[in-house]
């Protein structure tokens, strides 16, 4: 009997080793009073993405407000410096942030960035600005949130169609059936300005309608550089300016404030759906935006980033695709 009640001891015994064993190496979700989370912007002067940090810092209320638990959402600027903003992330990093938010500098240089957070095991989101897919797939937890530049430049170009179809003889001042043209591109050698560019331009000829470009010439996003190009195009060619595509709306309200100025008529186009883009809509000083969603794209970097942050499952109602991307939906804001 005493031989039994040894064994049944060390079977007892034997099982809570197991369970210890179990509970200590199971993965289970990280218990955390506070949430830190960095972000390191490209520019200080990028109105939509300003709206995307105010979007977060909303988010990062609501959370507070529902888990009672203090958030860190710390926010610097690198002022186009890349090796500036590889160091915002290194301090992050080394600091223990629980995640770290990226609008990229350079969208062709973030392996850097990748392998220091890696080394950490501190989650990435980048957004707005994308990397490359190669440097989205250097590492674990590296996601990207944004739109489909391709979709808003055709956005923007079906913006164009429907304004035409409808205001044919008010856009088209010479009456010629062609569209004399000018764009404001953003910043040289960024994908977005590229293929923002590209296919708005495909977009509208493919719908049936003729284009003439005048000039072109790089804002770089920005309204007083786009305000300044204007007054030099409508001193040089006045009227013959029909048209006005610009990359963003910043560029679209530089622009429509030097025609507005000059009293020239033009049909200006914008892209991002600012507060500020949308105002001018019911101003009539533009045309049309595409709204890109500042609001969810906030949303969708603070959900990831928190939930990568505390070791819980990635939100399940975002727009994925690939597993790394989400890819915000963008619609054609005209005026009512």
């Amino acid at each position: 009997m005493q031989i039994k009640k040894q064994a049944v001891g060390i079977f007892l015994g034997a099982i809570c080793v197991v369970l210890a064993f179990v509970w200590l190496w199971m993965p289970r979700t990280k218990e955390k009073k506070e949430l830190k989370i960095g972000v390191s912007l490209y520019s200080e002067n990028d109105t939509f993405v300003d709206s995307i940090v105010s979007s977060m810092q909303e988010q990062a209320a609501a959370y507070e407000a529902e888990t009672g638990y203090p958030v860190t959402l710390n926010i610097s600027r690198a002022n186009g410096s890349q090796r500036e903003q590889y160091e915002q992330v290194e301090q992050y990093v080394a600091l223990g942030y629980d995640a770290v938010c990226v609008n990229l500098v350079d969208r062709t240089n973030a392996s850097s960035m990748v392998d220091i957070a890696q080394s950490e095991q501190v989650p990435l989101v980048f957004f707005n600005r994308e990397p490359v897919r190669e440097d989205i797939l250097r590492g674990e937890n590296v996601y990207y949130v944004g739109t489909d530049a391709r979709e808003t430049a055709r956005m923007q170009g079906e913006a164009v169609l429907q304004s035409y179809a409808a205001e044919a003889k008010q856009i088209d001042k010479n009456g010629d059936g062609i569209l004399q043209y000018v764009m404001l591109e953003g910043e040289m050698g960024h994908q977005d300005t590229i293929l923002r560019s590209d296919y708005v331009l495909q977009t509208i000829e493919d719908g049936g309608v003729k284009l003439q470009k005048l000039d072109v010439e790089t804002a770089d996003w920005l309204r007083s550089r786009a305000d300044a190009i204007m007054e030099q195009w409508i001193t040089e060619m006045g009227n013959e300016i029909e048209l006005v595509l610009c990359n963003n709306d910043d560029m679209a309200l530089g622009a429509a404030d030097a025609l507005q100025r000059k009293n020239i008529s033009a049909a200006v186009f914008g892209i991002d759906g600012t507060p500020a883009g949308i105002a001018a809509l019911e101003q009539q000083m533009l045309w049309a935006t595409v709204d890109c969603g500042a609001k969810e794209q906030g949303k969708a970097v603070f959900g990831i980033a928190s939930a990568l942050g505390t070791g819980k499952e990635l939100p399940k109602d975002l727009p994925w695709r690939d597993g790394r991307y989400v890819r915000v939906p963008v619609q054609i804001r005209i005026p009512e």
